[in-house]
């Protein structure tokens, strides 16, 4: 069983002691470090390159939002989930658009909190459901994928490496699920993201999220 090596970065002291009970109480999880800002995580991050960091968006001084691309920068490996007390629908989209893995609410920081670190080391992406539900009725009627919409335009195999990718797969790992080479995988993401006029991932996911693809089953 592979150990998931977790930090922590959260400005709260009592709950950095509840959430490592918590996440060391399972066998395969291994907290190795604490921040109790974005700085200190990203110093942190940087030295022990962990699987996953745990990151509070209002910490004092520079924000979890400002930190997460500095973070992901120095160890672009380190998935990164957001536990955030904020149940709201512009921090989620800026938090997916930066790179983040995942959005969890601090009222769900038990049994959820698991589900979600688990999907995000699936390669998934995890959100909320409530913050999901609200996502949903914002969006209009037939914004799914219309006669005039591009997503129309993709072949089926296009359509199946985006939505791999906008979950957080790469190449590599798409490869070997979809029994392709590494190389057509980058054919069928390029084409695909060119058809949709998008020119990087966190513009992907956003598309996704918006047409409401990844609900979809693969």
């Amino acid at each position: 069983m592979d150990e998931i090596r977790i930090i922590i970065a959260d400005d709260h002291t009592v709950l950095r002691a509840g959430l490592r009970m918590l996440l060391e109480a399972q066998e395969d999880i291994k907290v190795i470090g604490e921040a109790d800002n974005a700085s200190q995580a990203l110093e942190i991050v940087g030295q022990l390159q962990p699987d996953l960091l745990l990151l509070d968006l209002s910490m004092p001084g520079l924000s979890g939002l400002e930190a997460l691309p500095l973070i992901l920068k120095r160890a672009p490996r380190t998935r990164v989930l957001i536990l955030t007390m904020y149940d709201d629908e512009n921090y989620l989209r800026q938090a997916i658009q930066y790179g983040a893995a995942g959005y969890v609410l601090k009222r769900a920081a038990d049994a959820e909190l698991i589900l979600a670190i688990r999907a995000v080391m699936r390669g998934e992406i995890y959100i909320h459901p409530a913050l999901t539900r609200q996502l949903l009725d914002n969006i209009l009627p037939n914004t799914k994928a219309s006669a005039s919409d591009p997503w129309d335009t993709l072949s089926d195999r296009e359509k199946e490496v985006l939505l791999l990718v906008a979950r957080g797969y790469t190449s590599a790992r798409i490869a070997a699920k979809l029994n392709l080479s590494s190389k057509t995988v980058d054919t069928y993401r390029s084409r695909g993201m060119e058809k949709l006029g998008l020119r990087s991932r966190a513009a992907l996911v956003q598309y996704a999220l918006t047409h409401h693809l990844l609900s979809n089953d693969l």
